[in-house]
């Protein structure tokens, strides 16, 4: 038996507008801080974030679609962006690209996705996933946990 006691982790989606900062761009850069959030529930969201937790990478505007998967590799610190400093960003990291992309129009379709805080509180742009409906989005999209 191991020692170790099993950690788990917890599941968010972050949105960005495509033209602004893509997909691609998060893979080009490996590594990227998660700058721009001004909405004080989607600050309490990035500072909720632990090391090791998993977020969809939702294209917001043009696409409306998730289109990979980031982990948290650096916690809440200061957004450079900021220029009042009350504002918060994380790094993230992109793990890869889900196999094939699930539209906003698919998620609200979906009875099992009904109370998803995307769908609920659809302006902010970094809201929880609860691990039902992580696994359930997950499953429509083909993604396997690596």
């Amino acid at each position: 038996m191991s020692d170790s006691v099993p950690t788990s982790h917890a599941y968010w989606l972050i949105k960005s507008e495509p033209d602004a900062f893509s997909w691609d761009e998060q893979v080009a850069n490996s590594v990227e801080p998660w700058t721009g959030v001004r909405n004080h529930q989607a600050k309490k969201n990035l500072q909720a974030m632990k090391v090791g937790d998993l977020a969809f990478f939702y294209h917001s505007n043009v696409g409306r679609e998730i289109v990979g998967v980031v982990e948290i590799v650096r916690e809440a610190y200061p957004d450079p962006t900021a220029e009042d400093g009350k504002w918060v960003c994380v790094d993230v990291r992109a793990v890869g690209p889900v196999p094939r992309s699930v539209t906003l129009l698919e998620m609200k379709a979906d009875p099992e996705l009904a109370d998803l805080a995307l769908i609920r509180q659809s302006r902010l742009s970094v809201v929880p996933v609860s691990p039902s409906h992580w696994a359930h989005i997950c499953a429509l999209s083909g993604w396997i946990k690596r």
